[in-house]
């Protein structure tokens, strides 16, 4: 299904301009999101570290992780979605010169409404805090789900401000401003970090879910000057435009009411496996979402603009270039992140995790945690971009459909496996979940859209994957001779993460440049452009 723009009664989209070059624009306007994830990741590195150094990965921190979802599930029931199914197509169709003042007026009604469902939706699950531990942690005793309760009602008022924050960033993404969203994520994190460093010697474990609420408040502040110049006019009409985005919406909340719905039986599930396990598969989770973020977020967040705008033109051809490149570039990155996470797990648990509370033991089940989500995360990479085309296109149900039936596939893996090896056969089941997703989607996106045919994607991938194992026996190889000189403290084991995987990445890119891989020269021309020119101006500069 295409967009309806006899519903959305916008403005016609202006010609469009002649591009230099589609990958070009595309990794720049991914360079500005990776700058912005790096500081978010490694902040967020920071602050896990300090989580692990105050209290270790005992039940308490397994507490905070179940706190910490309510506001996430319902962010991303209300305004997770939205954004990239929604908000960001129709807000496209308006951000054009001529179609400025009406998308004002179109975003205006969308904070208004977005802001009262939810101070609603806070007040509600206030009262509902207890039914909520009990849904999330039905295996903990009495003592921790009452913690559990307490710092689900500290969390709670952050939905409002990421509510908020979503629709901002769904906005400035729409307006081709990449950079205000884009720290968000590390603003959050420094807040989240201040809050445990100044509140935890007095309020222990509490002073985490506070810090949650000061990150929020200050992600939406940064956001806030970006918005200047759009002439955003808060308003109560219903709008087509508003319809629009509902009705798109629509199908989307449907799968993501199913995929949280798997996500509470899974906690609920790795409470009943004993209280340490939420805390390690979210150690091995903070991992997994480093390349995840870097890479995945980026490069789809600056194509679905463009993505947008190709489909609303008729420009088939141009739709199905930008597909391919987005998905050869995850490729490039994610599988070379998946060969290096996957020798040096260990030794970077260690640099990160393993000090004050965080114990050996604690080191090695993460550790095992880890090795299983490595099976899913190549496919959860390509998913994402997968999933953005069909939003682009306007068809928010063929995903909603593909993420039930990967749900499923999950349930059926969970239920078999958690007797047997406990909570890491729900980290299998999560694995086989995002394998399953992606080759659903991949079938659907070459039978719908007929997008990757011609594409050279699979010659790339084999050039990549070919390239990712050399990282890996270089990377093993140096890393087990440096281990056998007896390496030990924080500094010798970030040296080693630092030189066993600075090697085996030399030699990933040594062996793609030979074998005259295209994303390595689209590569190499990104960090070319950035030696010439900051990569802010390139994108101000490069329109499609």
């Amino acid at each position: 299904m295409t967009l309806d723009r006899r519903a959305l009664e916008a403005p016609a989209p202006a010609a469009p301009r002649p591009a230099p070059s589609q990958g070009m624009l595309i990794a720049h306007s991914a360079t500005i999101i990776t700058l912005g994830n790096i500081t978010s990741r490694l902040l967020g590195v920071v602050r896990e570290t300090v989580i692990a150094y105050l209290f270790g990965a005992t039940g308490l921190v397994s507490a905070f992780r179940l706190a910490a979802l309510v506001p996430t599930t319902v962010y991303d029931l209300l305004m997770g979605g939205m954004i990239s199914a929604s908000l960001v197509p129709v807000f496209s169709e308006y951000s054009t010169p001529e179609g400025r003042r009406e998308l004002g007026r179109v975003a205006g009604a969308v904070f208004s409404f977005a802001a009262l469902g939810l101070v609603f939706t806070v007040f509600f699950l206030e009262f509902a805090a207890p039914f909520l531990a009990q849904l999330l942690g039905g295996g903990f005793g009495r003592e921790l789900l009452g913690v559990t309760t307490d710092l689900t009602r500290l969390i709670l008022p952050a939905i409002l401000f990421f509510g908020v924050s979503g629709i901002s960033t769904g906005l400035l993404y729409a307006s081709q401003k990449f950079i205000y969203p884009a720290f968000g994520a590390a603003v959050f994190n420094l807040g989240v970090i201040l809050g445990i460093l100044f509140l935890a010697p007095s309020l222990g474990i509490h002073a985490l879910a506070l810090g949650v609420v000061l990150g929020a408040i200050l992600q939406l502040a940064i956001q806030l000057p970006g918005l200047r110049g759009i002439g955003v006019s808060l308003n109560f009409v219903f709008n087509p435009a508003l319809r629009r985005i509902l009705v798109l919406y629509l199908p989307v909340l449907l799968g993501l009411v199913v995929s949280n719905v798997g996500i509470l039986i899974d906690r609920n599930l790795a409470s009943r496996t004993g209280e340490q396990s939420i805390a390690w598969m979210a150690n091995a989770t903070t991992l997994i979402q480093l390349p995840l973020g870097l890479v995945v977020v980026a490069i789809s967040t600056a194509v679905l603009p463009s993505l947008s705008q190709f489909t609303v033109s008729g420009e088939e051809e141009r739709f199905r270039r930008t597909l391919a490149t987005g998905l050869r570039m995850v490729l490039f990155l994610i599988l070379p992140a998946t060969a290096g996470l996957w020798v040096l797990g260990v030794p970077l648990i260690d640099l990160i995790f393993e000090h004050g509370a965080f114990t050996p033991l604690d080191t090695q089940m993460t550790a095992s945690a880890l090795t299983l989500y490595l099976l899913g995360l190549p496919f959860a990479a390509i998913d994402q971009p997968l999933i953005f085309a069909f939003y682009a296109r306007g068809d928010t149900k063929t995903p909603v459909l593909v993420g039930i039936f990967a749900v499923g596939v999950y349930l059926t893996v969970a239920l078999g496996t958690i007797v047997p090896i406990g909570f890491l056969g729900l980290v299998l089941a999560n694995s086989l979940q995002w394998a399953s997703h992606a080759a659903a989607m991949l079938f659907l996106t070459e039978w719908r859209v007929k997008a990757l045919r011609g594409q050279q994607l699979f010659m790339s991938t084999a050039k990549i994957l070919t390239a990712a194992v050399v990282l890996a026996g270089v990377s093993y190889f140096v890393g087990q001779w440096l281990l056998g000189l007896g390496w030990d403290g924080f500094l010798p084991e970030a040296l080693l993460v630092a030189i066993a995987g600075g090697a085996g990445l030399g030699a990933y890119f040594l062996v793609v440049v030979v074998l005259r891989s295209m994303e390595a020269n689209l590569f190499w021309q990104l960090l070319m452009s950035l030696i010439k020119r900051s990569p802010f101006e390139a994108l101000l500069k490069e329109r499609v």
